[in-house]
């Protein structure tokens, strides 16, 4: 058995290893430090930035919107407000006619068929983006048909994506499979 004997009057010990590790995590977090502060400084710049831009483009927005309220506010007048409605009434009808039914009726000819019979097809409707809809029935002796014309709708150049909203199998008076059919219209308007 061997005993050890220390007759220094400081006990020896290895602390070199742990000062130069601590020194170096010391260092590396001063670095880390400054990386962050150069982070958060350059996001404060960039923030102060939009912060602008935003209060700018909420003053346009201000402006704009005062100059809409004084545009309404005289079309909101008595007399202005008989020549508007007549006016959005008199475009609504010239956007309707606009539609060729003639056009229209040759290309679902082009794309429906032999089997398959149109039986009605309703005021197409045109939304904001003058965006066609179509609302149609049709009606086949089987199912097969009808859903081939459905793929040759949504394959056609003049149709988009297609809603099959109701379906009728056949009865004693109406020997046709009956189906609803809504349909995108891509005719120039």
């Amino acid at each position: 058995m061997r005993v050890h004997v220390n007759l220094a009057s400081e006990p020896f010990r290895r602390d070199r290893p742990i000062l130069v590790g601590a020194v170096a995590c010391g260092i590396v977090l001063v670095a880390l430090l400054g990386v962050l502060v150069f982070l958060i400084m350059s996001e404060r710049g960039q923030q102060m930035e939009t912060r602008d831009a935003v209060a700018k483009l909420n003053s346009e927005l201000r402006t704009i919107s005062a100059e809409q309220a004084k545009f309404d506010g005289t079309l909101r007048q008595p007399v202005n407000a008989e020549v508007l409605e007549r006016s959005l009434l008199l475009n609504s009808l010239i956007q309707r006619k606009s539609i060729s039914w003639t056009r229209l009726f040759a290309d679902i000819e082009g794309v429906k068929p032999d089997n398959v019979r149109l039986i009605q097809v309703r005021l197409p409707q045109i939304n904001s983006r003058n965006e066609v809809t179509l609302d149609m029935e049709v009606g086949a002796k089987e199912q097969g048909p009808v859903i081939e014309f459905l793929k040759r709708l949504q394959d056609s150049p003049f149709f988009g994506p297609t809603n099959l909203s109701r379906q009728s199998p056949p009865t004693q008076n109406e020997p046709l499979w009956r189906f609803r059919i809504t349909v995108s219209y891509a005719q120039k308007l």
